[in-house]
């Protein structure tokens, strides 16, 4: 098999995937997942905020999904780990399905959109971006989108910063797309810089001058004079 085809059918294959845990895993708050292939075999990492319902009473949810994966997806030796995730808001796929849940019981998508945007924000992350698309309010399909704070749209930050998620709400009108994209706290995106202020450089010292021991003008006198040279020179002047 060629290489570009293995890759191909290695992407087609995690799409598929990811399709069967999202409807399988829905009441558990799917988050998203990871395939990583190690010498053992293939390691399937799934986010989850419910990761009780994931593994089942007894194990018998993963197992069942480890046999699903073998069979029906083609997964060499799949080992099926469960994560919980800390802080859902900051997972784009659960409020992404949290939103489309919304609108489904009759939420008006302006109020919706908002809520969502102002969860995310409240919550620490530095950007948050909605996209609602559909039969919103009539007979023709619109598209709203709701933005806050700093979102990457291309390049390589686009792809490995950003979270993306993505959610269906079916109504009576039809189906409205639902996409989440967040930019977590603690991302360091390629244009940030920080300003530091150049720190001043102090002036040299100038040189002590050499201390020098001072003897007081009194101290020259203190001493008495001695009584024997005087009379000698007394003594000679006559």
């Amino acid at each position: 098999m060629a290489t570009e085809k293995k890759f191909i059918m290695d992407g087609v294959r995690n799409v598929c995937v990811e399709k069967f845990l999202a409807n399988e895993l829905k009441r558990a708050g799917y988050g998203g997942m990871d395939i990583t292939r190690t010498p053992l075999g293939t390691q399937v990492t799934i986010f989850a905020e419910k990761p009780g319902i994931v593994i089942g009473k007894g194990g018998k949810q993963v197992r069942q999904l480890t046999q699903d994966l073998a069979t029906t997806y083609g997964v060499e030796s799949p080992q099926v780990e469960v994560q919980q995730i800390q802080n859902p808001n900051f997972n784009a796929q659960i409020m992404a399905e949290r939103l489309a849940n919304a609108l489904e019981r009759g939420w008006y998508f302006r109020k919706a959109g908002q809520s969502t945007i102002r969860r995310v924000m409240d919550s620490g992350a530095l950007g948050c971006e909605v996209v609602i698309s559909g039969k919103l309010t009539g007979a023709r399909a619109r598209t709203q989108k709701f933005t806050e704070g700093y979102v990457k749209h291309s390049g390589e930050p686009s792809e490995t910063i950003v979270e993306t998620g993505y959610a269906i709400a079916v109504k009576k009108l039809g189906t409205i797309g639902v996409q989440v994209k967040i930019v977590p706290p603690g991302a360091k995106l390629p244009d940030t810089f920080e300003v530091v202020e150049p720190q001043q450089k102090k002036a040299p010292e100038a040189p002590k001058p050499e201390e020098v021991s001072e003897v007081p003008f009194e101290d020259e006198f203190d001493e008495e004079p001695d009584e024997d040279i005087f009379e000698e020179e007394f003594l000679e002047e006559r």
